[in-house]
């Protein structure tokens, strides 16, 4: 079975290409934002060679597992583009809960982690590049370990394939297609970010627990309290602080009182 999209994202008119093996799905998407595509189409592959994730940090795609990047164009601002983080992790949960992959506990970590009974099983990357008619082309990447997850990394991860689930990436991606186009609808260029906040937050790991956030030098201790209007996360300090933060590396639990050296 090749790739093919939903019925819905189908009759919404995206469109799709796949690829046998490709280095970054991301990066090909932004190639071709820079060639002039506007889509909304999505690349995929069961084998991406070398994907990265945030900061520059190598995202590992062994074949069977799944690299899919969205390309569209929205005319929203950058800061209200940026929440579709948000629409592309509930979408995932959505799809995982959909399919049988046995007895899960799926949740959502600030900012772009899909977790599965604790472990990240997938990373969303946003990247984009402004237009000269003042709209934004955005790519949202997600990857999922379906058949194999990374060794060596600082977090528990864990794959479809671990859990007993017999599900493909080709199988994964369908229902993925169909539930953004749910979650996207809901989303509504920002307007319904409220609902998206709310049913994030209901999926939340961590929230009411102790939390660390690395963002350069600067390192947050304090309890996740939940999430402003804008999807930054807020940490109540110690001291009855009330912080803000719109990007970093979180710690939850007992990890968040570790001492870190980077």
């Amino acid at each position: 079975m090749g790739f093919v999209l939903g019925s819905a994202a189908a009759r919404a008119g995206y469109r799709l290409e796949s690829f046998d093996a490709i280095g970054s799905t991301n990066d090909e998407a932004l190639k071709r934002i820079r060639a002039g595509e506007s889509g909304p189409i999505w690349l995929v592959t069961s084998s991406q060679t070398s994907g990265h994730g945030r900061r520059g940090r190598a995202w590992q795609g062994p074949p069977g597992n799944l690299a899919a990047s969205l390309l569209l164009t929205t005319s929203v601002p950058v800061n209200i583009a940026a929440t579709l983080g948000f629409v592309a992790g509930l979408s995932l949960s959505d799809a995982l809960m959909r399919l049988d992959i046995g007895e899960a506990s799926i949740s959502l970590k600030w900012p772009n982690d899909v977790l599965v009974n604790g472990a990240k099983i997938s990373g969303i990357l946003l990247e984009g590049e402004p237009r000269d008619d003042d709209a934004s082309a955005v790519v949202v990447g997600i990857g999922v370990n379906v058949v194999a997850a990374p060794q060596g990394v600082p977090y528990p991860a864990v794959c479809l394939a671990g859990l007993g689930a017999t599900v493909t990436a080709e199988e994964l991606f369908a229902v993925l297609s169909d539930c953004w186009i749910e979650r996207c609808a809901q989303w509504n260029d920002g307007q319904g970010m409220e609902s998206i906040r709310s049913t994030w937050l209901e999926r939340a790991s961590g929230i009411g627990g102790q939390v660390a956030v690395k963002s350069g030098p600067r390192e947050v201790h304090g309890t996740f309290e939940t999430l402003d209007a804008d999807g930054r996360l807020v940490v109540r300090t110690d001291a009855g602080e009330r912080v803000l933060v719109s990007a970093g590396d979180v710690h939850f639990g007992d990890a968040a009182s570790m001492p870190r050296t980077n």
